[in-house]
C-alpha cells in the first residue's frame, strides 16, 4: 500500500501562488538593479533558484489536489535559458531592454497558465468539502 499525500488546507495553492509571483517581481527588481550594477550575477542567479525552487512547491501544492501542471513545467528552464543569454553580456540598461521582454514573456505564459488552473483548483476544493456518501450509506437509513 503506498502512503497516502499529506493533508492539504484550501490555502496551500493560494499560498504557493502568491509567493511564487512575488519571487518573480524580486527576480526582476534583481535585474534590474544589475543592469545598473547595483547588484551581481550571483544575486540574479539566486533569486532565480528562489524562483525555481518556489515554482516546485507550486507544482506540488496543485498536485496534492491532482491538478496537472504539466503544460508549466517547461517555464524554469526557459527563464534560465534567457537569463543565461543576458548574464552573459555585459550589465546596462540596454543589456536589460534587450532581454527583459522574453524574461516578460516567460513569466506572463507561467501567469497564464497559473491563472488557467485557478478554476480546477478551487472545483478541487469545493469538491472535497462536500463528501456524497455512498450509495449504500442512503439504503442503511431508509
Amino acid at each position: 500500500m503506498s502512503p497516502s499525500p499529506p493533508p492539504s488546507s484550501s490555502s496551500d495553492v493560494p499560498t504557493a501562488v502568491s509567493t511564487l509571483l512575488g519571487l518573480t517581481k524580486q527576480l526582476q527588481d534583481v535585474l534590474r538593479l544589475w543592469s545598473v550594477d547595483q547588484a551581481s550575477e550571483e544575486q540574479v542567479s539566486d533569486a532565480f533558484v528562489l524562483v525555481g525552487m518556489q515554482f516546485n512547491a507550486t507544482v506540488n501544492a496543485f498536485s496534492r489536489h491532482r491538478i496537472d501542471m504539466g503544460d508549466l513545467l517547461s517555464i524554469p528552464n526557459d527563464l534560465r535559458v534567457v537569463l543565461e543569454k543576458c548574464l552573459g553580456e555585459e550589465p546596462s540598461p540596454r543589456t536589460l531592454e534587450r532581454y527583459m521582454p522574453r524574461v516578460r514573456t516567460v513569466l506572463f505564459r507561467l501567469l497564464q497558465g497559473l491563472q488557467r488552473k485557478q478554476a480546477p483548483y478551487w472545483k478541487a476544493v469545493e469538491g472535497s468539502r462536500w463528501v456524497v456518501p455512498a450509495v449504500d450509506e442512503y439504503t442503511r437509513y431508509r
